[in-house]
Formats: structure tokens, sequence, C-alpha cells
């Protein structure tokens, strides 16, 4: 191959004059060579994480920065320690990241606590990737009056990266970490923050009430509560294929009368291959209802539902100081990459997990296919098929809250970035955007 700059054209053209100087600006964000596993980090530069040693905390500070702290977030944090159970001497804090510049996505505004509900409805729209090359297709040539062959190519649009060409995983926990949800329940985020702890509990009852709600009326629960999946597509396999269009689900029999969960005892007792056809067919039934209402799910609720869900979409995030808003920001950027990906693992069951998800409008942001649940099986086993899936050659970065996840990324040589508070989702904003992850 002929060296930058140098042309190919026949000698009937004049070579052009010799080029200026090139100054190359160096990029973070770029792929390390690979020998068969996880190679050395993902940060280049002063900020290479190596993984000959176990990653540490210090691993997760850059010292690029300047003067990024959570004390520029005081509206929304007491000065006081917050004593987490997950939080030990170990742990990361990505908090004391500093940049010089505060972050703000032309795609993602930030929403303010007087926005009405119906200017944030809480359906997720990550900005277009930018623009691939698309393939040419050759029609097939016909012959013209004058007898010459001719024919006329069509551009069709690339079509998504393969699981095998992903670059990058991102792999998120949900409570806590995206969401704020279950600490609304115990009182921990009003005792953390200084909130309201009656309003906080009030908002997270009624939360969960929609979350239950939506799960039995229209993903099932009350049929799969006993036979929980790790992903979607588990029983795939004993689908036939048949049209559910006219399909009568009330009345198929899929209950005994001694209940479902006699029929799920464990990975391999189940109640015959009619049975787990009919399993197979409200799995799919569920896929279909996530796909079609992932960025409407007012319609999906239906009124007065959709105006109840809209008002506590609006409280939830004064209460929570814009967490999930800041958030969807970094999820976004994520997104926006074309061969990166954004995989969700929970603890929460795999049906309530949806409805979490539809309902904290994360849709869009992770396909149904890349939301996995550990209710089973665990984290680390969950974080293996999501690495089986991918393959070896993709680097893996987890971010959660938990120790479970802290611990299996140890293990498996993965970064951690810990989420403690919204400035540790604003510093993973401004790594994101500065390409250091």
């Amino acid at each position: 191959m002929a060296a930058y700059g140098q042309t190919q054209y026949s000698p009937a053209l004049q070579p052009a004059g010799p080029y200026t100087h090139y100054t190359h600006h160096t990029q973070g964000y770029s792929m390390p060579s690979y020998s068969g596993g996880i190679s050395p980090g993902i940060f280049q530069g002063t900020h290479a994480i190596s993984s000959s040693t176990p990653f540490s905390p210090t691993q997760q500070e850059f010292p690029a920065y300047s003067s990024y702290s959570q004390s520029q977030y005081s509206p929304y944090y007491n000065s006081h320690h917050y004593n987490s159970p997950y939080l030990t001497s170990s742990n990361i804090s990505p908090a004391t990241i500093t940049a010089p510049l505060a972050y703000q996505h032309p795609e993602h505004p930030i929403m303010m606590p007087n926005h009405s509900p119906e200017s944030h409805t809480g359906d997720y729209h990550p900005p277009p990737s930018p623009p691939t090359p698309g393939k040419e297709e050759v029609i097939p040539a016909r012959r013209g009056s004058d007898g010459k062959l001719r024919g006329r190519k069509k551009v069709i649009d690339p079509a998504p990266p393969l699981d095998s060409d992903i670059e990058r995983v991102f792999i998120w926990d949900l409570d806590e970490t995206i969401i704020i949800f279950h600490s609304l329940l115990t009182g921990t985020f009003s005792s953390r923050f200084g909130k309201d702890s009656s309003k906080a509990v009030s908002l997270g009852l009624w939360m969960e009430e929609m979350i239950f709600n939506l799960a039995d009326s229209r993903l099932f629960f009350n049929d799969l509560e006993e036979c929980d999946q790790v992903h979607i597509d588990d029983v795939a396999s004993d689908d036939n294929g048949q049209d559910l269009s006219t399909y009568n689900f009330g009345s198929d029999g899929f209950q005994s009368p001694a209940g479902a969960g006699s029929l799920c005892l464990g990975s391999g007792v189940h109640g015959g291959v009619d049975w787990m056809r009919k399993l197979a067919f409200r799995y799919r039934r569920v896929k279909e209802i996530y796909n079609t209402y992932k960025n409407n799910v007012g319609g999906l609720l239906g009124s007065p539902k959709r105006e109840e869900w809209l008002q506590l979409r609006r409280e939830m995030e004064v209460l929570t100081d814009l967490w999930l808003t800041q958030a969807l920001k970094a999820l976004a950027l994520i997104n926006s990459r074309p061969n990166c990906v954004n995989v969700l693992v929970t603890t929460t069951q795999l049906i309530p997990a949806l409805s979490k998800v539809l309902l904290y409008g994360l849709g869009s942001a992770f396909p149904i296919e890349n939301i996995y649940s550990a209710t089973k099986i665990g984290k680390e086993s969950c974080f293996e098929r999501v690495s089986q899936r991918f393959g070896r050659r993709a680097v893996y970065v987890v971010i959660g809250d938990g120790a479970e996840e802290e611990t299996v990324a140890k293990k498996k040589n993965m970064p951690f970035w810990r989420v403690s508070c919204r400035a540790d989702l604003e510093a993973l904003t401004h790594a994101l955007e500065l390409d250091y992850l």
C-alpha cells in the first residue's frame, strides 16, 4: 500500500506539490492490541491500566483534570459523609476527577425541575450515530434498446454491527446506579442527601405500584413469576413460531390447578413440550410489547395512567436532583459510538426489570436482548454469558454501586466505575466525552 499522501494516478497527471507538515493530534479513545484476551488496559497514554496488576482505585483517577469535585454540586449534596454498606476503603471514587469546563450534551439538555411533564416524557432518544458509508448493491443489468447491458447501483443502509464486531461493552447495574428506586423505599437516599424521607418513601411506593401493575397487566408476571429466565430468548427454542395475533393467553391452560410454580422447580424441570411452548409464547409476546412501546410508554399505559406516570417521573427527578437525566447522558454517549454497546445486568427478576426499564424511560438505551437478570444465577454467571456473547477481543467496563459487581469485575480483570452519587455519573460523562473510556 502506498504511503499516506501519495497518489495513484497515471503518469499523465502531474503530481501535486509537497504537502505541508501534518501535526497528528492524539486521541484517547482507541483500541489496544489484543492477544487472545483483554489486553493491557483501556486508558491510553498517562491513563493506562495494566492488566498485569490487580485493578486498584487509583486507576480510575485522571490527573489531567484540575478542579472537578463534588463541591460544585452543593445544591444537591450535604457535606456529611455517607456510610454505605457497600463502601470500603478500597472502593473507587471517580468523584475526584476534575474538568475545566462543565459538560452539556447538545442532544440532551438538562431538565430543570420546573419543566412540565409533557416536556420530559421520560422516553430516551439516543443521538444519531456517525454516518457510515453504505454498501453498494448492483441491480441486475438489463438490456437497453441499443443492445447494451445497463446496470444501476443502489445504496443500502449498513446493518448494525454484529456481536463479534463490538469493541467495547459497558455492563451497567440498574438500581441505585442508573435509577433511584430501592433506596427511596428504605430511606437510604433521603438520609444520605438530606431529602424529605416521607416524600421519598411515598414516591418509591408509587413507582413500585406502577412497576408491578405494568408487569402483571401487560407482561404476564402472574404467569412468569415462578418461571423466571435470565434472558428474554432463553426459551425461544421451544417456540414453534405460531401466529399470536388471535391467541388467547387466558384460556390456553398454561397454569395448572397447583400453580405454575410446581412446573418451574429448577433448570431442566418443566411441564412438558406443550407447556414449554406456551411459556415461550409468553416470553415472545413480552418481547413484542417491549419493542413496540419502548419509545411510547404512555401509549402502553393509556389514560389516566399516563398522566400519573408523567407526574411521578417529574417529582422523582426533582427529588433525586436529575440523577436519571445524568445517567442518560452517559448512556447516550456510549450508544453514539458505532462499535460500543450498553448491557444491563440486574438482580431484579427479568419481567419486573423490563417494567422498570420501560417506566424509567430506558427502553431505547437498552435493547431487550441486552438485558440480563442475575436473580437465578448471580452476576458472575451473567458476566460470563455477556463475555461469551461479545467475545474475548472486546473490552468490558463495569459500572455499578454494589459490592457484587465490583468483586466480579476485579476477578475478571474488568475496569470498574463506582457510582455512589450523582457526581460520579457526571464524572463518567466527562470521561466518556474526553474519550478516556
